[in-house]
């Protein structure tokens, strides 16, 4: 595994771990996040679901709720969402000694059967939008995604087949992708849609949400923050990234104590839905 010091950070002082992101198949991405015990997907799977069968008792919705993965990446929060599964289970089937052993295509038809075999019955249909080609490709081929875009919305706008998938998209999610997309993606994104839409996102403490809750109020949400408590994302890699983000935290207005100066990045959730008029 890289070690800390040959790797990047981003403005806030966050590591990044650039070069898991787009490979072939999930295999680097598990073994280099395990020593830091990158947990968020775990914490969400069952808010994700709850929101998503929220979402599903609105009157004149037809059929399950279409989810959209923001920042999918191997399409891990599809995995969880729609299938029996830990993430534990996640980290021992990538980390295997018998995964080690198979090529990319290998692992692919390896797991078209994992995943198939472990199916939910209230299974819902997922589209997942990430940078990553390769990792989004691998998820569509592993039958974990319905649909996969790679794609920059910070950039560019959306193709006419991203347009027609948000246009039957519900729910929109994220867990780890606030701070390297911004409101402009959320823009675009709200700006194809044609069915009531509700966002659930976890947001790390340490970045700023207000300029994406600013956007989502522009498209007719509301935002509530669950301020009862957080959900932590994973170890810090570092002293000098545990300083950063309890500086972060600090210029946020927020108290580190408990938090992150135990040695952990903490998110909060916050869900959006249609405002409701009297």
């Amino acid at each position: 595994m890289a070690t800390d010091r040959h790797r990047t950070r981003t403005a806030s002082g966050k590591t990044r771990f650039d070069d898991i992101y787009d490979q072939p198949d999930p295999r680097a991405y598990f073994r280099t996040l395990a020593p830091y015990e990158y947990e968020i997907p775990q914490h969400a799977q069952a808010v994700f679901r709850r929101t998503r069968d929220l979402r599903a008792q609105l009157p004149g919705d037809e059929g399950p709720v279409t989810v959209l993965d923001l920042c999918c990446s191997y399409g891990i929060n599809a995995a969880l969402l729609n299938h029996d599964l830990t993430l534990a289970d996640l980290y021992a089937h990538y980390t295997s000694a018998e995964a080690a052993a198979l090529t990319p295509d290998e692992l692919v038809e390896r797991d078209k059967e994992f995943y198939a075999s472990r199916r939910r019955p209230d299974a819902t249909p997922v589209i997942g939008l990430d940078l990553a080609e390769n990792a989004t490709r691998y998820a569509l081929d592993a039958g974990l995604l319905d649909e996969a875009y790679a794609e920059n919305l910070e950039r560019h706008p959306p193709s006419p087949q991203l347009r027609d998938a948000v246009a039957r998209t519900g729910l929109i999610t994220v867990t780890g992708g606030i701070g390297y997309i911004s409101h402009r993606t959320f823009d675009a994104l709200l700006d194809c849609a044609r069915l009531p839409v509700w966002v659930s996102a976890f947001v790390l403490r340490t970045v700023p949400y207000g300029r994406i809750v600013e956007t989502l109020a522009a498209h007719g949400l509301d935002t509530v923050t669950d301020s009862s408590r957080t959900y932590t994302q994973r170890l810090f890699t570092s002293p000098e990234e545990r300083r950063d983000a309890i500086r972060q935290v600090r210029l946020a207005g927020e108290d580190p104590a408990g938090y992150e100066s135990e040695g952990r990045y903490h998110t909060r959730l916050h869900e959006s839905r249609q405002s409701v008029r009297t």
